[in-house]
């Protein structure tokens, strides 16, 4: 217990302190954000499989306080690959969302990057646009809304995805744009970064990368070129576009 002798010399303390202009800085817990990310060859799995069953397939992946969410494909035929992505907790499955594109085109999930609460990116691939319902019901705002001219190339989608069901909010493809023709060309994300406010997205690209006005840029030597551009959040702007051997 604090007599009164000690509480005065406390009062007078704080008040030499205040008069000095100095904050006291009283010890908290302070919650950590953790935020991390995977990219791994695409593995194949259902919305009906173990958890143990995927996890062995070492296919990318985060784990985050008992929660796990898992990126790959489903072979659902024998020259169709369609994206999948499930969450389980505690080993039980939360969601799984199968719905994301399911033309024909070659859909894949091969990257993550997710801080286990709110901020979740999934990244896919795709070989061209088809009939149906593919990444661009949810570009329509994206930096780039669609796969472009051309197909066959394999580019990047990245898709903002709410962790607590797996739904979209919006997205973006990621291409490469040869500049003799306009058409697309191939481009895949090796890795992203989060700040707070903008995305880092770093990727192999093919000739050639593109400015952040959606151009070409000029390069030499030979590709993949190292590419990098820092989005906003919402994937609708690209801030700045660098390669290197390119300007």
């Amino acid at each position: 217990m604090i007599n009164r002798h000690q509480f005065s010399q406390s009062l007078a303390f704080l008040s030499l302190l205040a008069a000095l202009g100095i904050d006291l800085v009283i010890p908290q817990v302070v919650a950590q954000t953790s935020i991390k990310t995977s990219f791994a060859k695409s593995v194949a799995f259902t919305c009906n499989d173990s958890e143990t069953s995927i996890k062995a397939k070492n296919g990318p992946k985060i784990s985050i306080g008992g929660k796990t969410i898992y990126i790959g494909y489903q072979q659902v035929s024998s020259q169709n690959q369609d994206p999948r992505i499930i969450r389980f907790d505690n080993g039980v499955k939360k969601w799984c969302r199968s719905d994301y594109e399911t033309t024909i085109d070659d859909g894949r999930g091969y990257g993550l990057l997710w801080d286990g609460g709110n901020v979740l990116y999934g990244v896919f691939s795709s070989t061209g646009s088809q009939t149906g319902n593919d990444f661009r019901r949810f570009a329509k705002n994206g930096w780039l809304s669609s796969y472009g001219n051309g197909g066959g190339a394999k580019v990047a989608v990245i898709a903002k995805i709410n962790p607590t069901n797996g739904s979209v909010s919006t997205a973006t493809f990621v291409t490469a744009k040869k500049p003799n023709d306009g058409k697309t060309n191939s481009l895949a994300i090796t890795n992203l970064s989060w700040n707070g406010t903008t995305l880092k997205v770093l990727a192999d690209s093919w000739w050639s990368p593109r400015r952040a006005d959606k151009n070409s840029l000029t390069c030499t030597g030979s590709s993949p070129y190292k590419y990098t551009a820092i989005f906003t959040g919402d994937l609708t702007k690209v801030n700045s576009a660098s390669a290197v051997n390119c300007r």
